[in-house]
């Protein structure tokens, strides 16, 4: 009996000792979270968590450090912050006359490098010359210092990219024939020459040429150097001659065709007061992409509406190409030798809906621009079915028509080159692209320098493939 007493007395101790522990721990518990809670509130926020990386986390910052120093936590995330500048900050290499207003027959005089704009602007040779004229309105922007997204560094430390102005598109024009009496022509040879200066200057070196800007818009232009000089951004026309590692859409940057054909004003014409349903007028008969030219033109060639046409800027060329596209409705664009031409640009001036008919297509500020709001696209395979292209031509009707009319007007000034450049226009919109891709260009210059303690920036990531013979 005394041994029961005591195994219920055992039993009744070891009960009270657990709840005992069981309320101790409970306290020591809430005691703990009371610390915690006073730790992480003691500055208003937890120490553990990176406030940086939250929404609106720098804003934040700035309240609670208003005066950030050099080495807080505020002025570091706000550096990186404003690592992307508002305004593109360009240093011009000082080239010899040779590359550049002297290939337009300018005669500088003395050691004068650049032309006095303020008394006489070199003028740029026209015809079909003047489309790829992209290096002379740069160039012109950059020495009239009159830009607004772009500005002229004399420090190429302090610069986010370095512009090189080689006319490299009327070089072409202009010198790439071969005289009997010749080796090499006068093209070549400046190709030759730009080479051996951009490799040799201190702002190359250091960066393997990453940060530099080439314009080639003609798609023959720079055709030597382009493959010593690949991992600058280039500025072109389209992407029809060069291999992708050469150049692609994430490195480069497409810029419009100067357009031929001026710019309608007060146009006050209607769906009905545009006889013409589809017009083209160029040359029909290409190679490489351009054997679509000729399928379509023997589609169309007995529609009665349609004008597909053989034209060229001789022989008044541009009026009557200018007549048709004001008085069309629709005018084809389609792939020639290479994937863009002029004609989509004079088009789009004249408010004529483009029809665009080329795969490989790259467009200009498509980051900033929808296209299809004022184009129609058609694929190839469908374009050269029988029937397939004019029926949906005219299926698109006049409200269709008149509201892309409309845009085309909205978006037209986008495509005008100017000197001086005022806010929108192409060449502004140029300058806006490549600010664009300062993130990009610092990243492969980070990249290239992993290994830079051993000497040149390495560029083992942007190799040419093996098979790639230049």
């Amino acid at each position: 009996m005394a041994e029961r007493n005591t195994g219920s007395s055992s039993s009744s101790i070891g009960f009270l000792s657990m709840k005992s522990l069981f309320g101790l721990l409970s306290i020591a518990l809430m005691v703990f979270m009371l610390s915690w809670f006073l730790l992480l509130t003691s500055d208003g926020r937890s120490r553990l968590i990176d406030h940086n990386l939250l929404p609106h986390s720098r804003q934040h910052s700035t309240i609670d450090n208003p005066n950030p120093t050099p080495n807080s936590p505020t002025h570091n995330a706000q550096s990186i912050h404003h690592q992307q500048p508002e305004i593109l900050r360009v240093f011009m290499y000082d080239l010899p006359p040779e590359f550049h207003f002297e290939i337009l027959y300018w005669n500088p005089e003395g050691k004068n490098i650049w032309p006095d704009l303020r008394s006489k602007v070199p003028e740029y040779p026209g015809g079909l010359n003047l489309q790829h004229s992209v290096a002379y309105w740069l160039t012109l922007d950059l020495l009239s210092s009159n830009t607004q997204t772009a500005i002229r560094v004399y420090n190429s430390s302090e610069a986010d990219v370095i512009f090189v102005p080689f006319f490299s598109s009327v070089c072409f024009n202009r010198f790439s024939r071969l005289n009997p009496h010749q080796k090499t022509n006068r093209n070549k040879e400046l190709q030759q020459k730009l080479v051996k200066y951009l490799t040799g200057q201190p702002e190359w070196k250091r960066s393997g040429g990453i940060d530099h800007i080439i314009v080639a818009h003609h798609p023959n232009s720079l055709l030597d150097a382009r493959y010593q000089l690949w991992p600058a951004m280039f500025i072109l026309s389209d992407f029809g001659r060069y291999p992708p590692t050469i150049a692609n859409i994430d490195k480069d940057l497409i810029a419009p065709y100067k357009h031929i054909i001026k710019s309608y004003t007060n146009d006050s014409s209607t769906f009905d007061t545009r006889p013409i349903l589809l017009f083209f007028q160029g040359a029909i008969y290409r190679k490489d992409g351009g054997f679509i030219r000729q399928e379509i033109f023997y589609l169309l060639q007995k529609e009665k509406d349609v004008h597909f046409k053989f034209g060229s800027v001789q022989k008044q060329g541009v009026p009557s190409a200018t007549k048709g596209m004001r008085s069309s409705k629709f005018c084809l664009n389609i792939a020639g030798d290479t994937p863009s031409s002029n004609r989509l640009f004079d088009a789009i001036v004249s408010h004529c809906v483009p029809v665009i008919i080329s795969d490989e297509i790259e467009l200009p500020f498509e980051d900033v621009l929808d296209y299809s709001e004022f184009c129609v696209f058609v694929k190839t395979s469908d374009a050269i079915k029988e029937g397939f292209l004019i029926n949906f031509i005219r299926s698109i009707g006049r409200d269709e028509w008149t509201r892309k009319w409309k845009k085309l007007q909205e978006v037209k000034h986008y495509f005008d080159y100017r000197y001086p450049s005022v806010k929108g226009d192409a060449v502004q919109m140029i300058w806006r692209g490549v600010l664009k891709k300062v993130p990009v260009i610092k990243r492969r210059l980070h990249v290239a320098n992993r290994f830079s303690r051993f000497g040149k920036p390495d560029r083992k990531f942007f190799q040419l493939p093996r098979n790639l013979t230049v």
